[in-house]
């Protein structure tokens, strides 16, 4: 049985976990238990009402290979934060990406130019939602369609500048030099103390611990003890670069090119987080497809955000 999902956000290499529970991007954890408790009793083998016995299996493997994993990922507080983390990252890629974009269904083309768009997506959502489960035929399509609109959703949420963190302030200036009118001399500056001495970070212990699993490629247990560590230090460059490693080697491109982003904004030579940098650039060079018609957001937002 194949449950491959093709469209919107899973083009990113990305699982939308509200799109197969029907669901909006912002909806609360009670409603998205409502929501999977309400699928359950439709796939569940003791209470599915579907016709054929064939139907029957497919729906229940769909329920525990497909649906459950993805209610799974709102059931745990740390789980909803790195979701809520990716999705975000996911969003500014979007965004980034626009100009090549394609959509399909009528619903997210009517989305990308709806005056009151927050509207208008929850309604589309809702609409698909009813339907969502009513037959096999339906059930994948439908989870194409939504993840159509929650990418458009997150392109429009980028573009009016919905939670983008404000620039920094800019450096204060050094205070003029006092002069004397009367002998125009300068008075002399006293130099700056030096810096303190760096204190060895509180994440080192468990970036050693890591560093030990991932020369025997335990790269999940390497990833809890890296989780820990950015819990002491959160700007440890190190750390997050590591963790950078981690998720690259489990294939995890999105989760690696996060934390080396991390990385990076903490020390800009970080030479871990500079090795996956490279080779995900690499990567991206080889998966590239040549000649691609321009989608179409290109013509609708006037081609690269600037």
């Amino acid at each position: 049985m194949s449950f491959e999902m093709t469209k919107g956000l899973f083009k990113y290499d990305f699982t939308d976990q509200h799109a197969i529970l029907g669901i909006p991007l912002d909806a609360e954890f009670n409603d998205i238990r409502k929501r999977y408790m309400k699928i359950a009793r439709r796939l569940h083998s003791d209470t599915c009402s579907f016709e054929s016995q064939a139907d029957k299996d497919w729906a229940n493997q769909f329920l525990s290979k497909v649906v459950n994993p993805a209610y799974n990922k709102f059931s745990k507080e740390s789980d909803r934060k790195e979701y809520s983390l990716l999705l975000a990252a996911i969003g500014k890629r979007v965004a980034k990406e626009q100009a090549k974009m394609q959509i399909e269904s009528e619903a997210a083309k009517q989305l990308a130019t709806a005056k009151d768009w927050e509207e208008a997506y929850k309604t589309a959502v809702s609409k698909l939602a009813l339907k969502q489960y009513e037959s096999v035929k339906e059930t994948q399509e439908a989870i194409n369609q939504i993840s159509e609109l929650n990418m458009v959703y997150l392109l429009r949420k980028e573009r009016v500048g919905v939670g983008v963190t404000p620039p920094p302030p800019p450096p204060k200036k050094d205070p003029p030099l006092v002069v004397d009118p009367k002998t125009t001399k300068q008075d002399p500056v006293t130099p700056p103390p030096p810096p303190p001495k760096r204190e060895d970070s509180p994440a080192e212990p468990y970036c050693r611990r890591a560093q030990g699993f991932m020369n025997s490629k335990s790269y999940a247990k390497a990833i809890l003890e890296l989780k820990e560590g950015v819990k002491r230090d959160p700007k440890h460059s190190p750390t997050h670069a590591l963790l950078a490693m981690c998720y690259l080697e489990q294939n995890q491109a999105t989760m690696a090119k996060l934390e080396m982003n991390k990385a990076l904004a903490s020390n800009p030579e970080e030479p871990t987080a500079l090795e996956v940098k490279k080779k995900l650039e690499q990567a991206s060079a080889k998966g590239k497809k040549g000649d691609e018609k321009p989608g179409f957001f290109a013509s609708l937002f006037g081609g690269k955000k600037k």
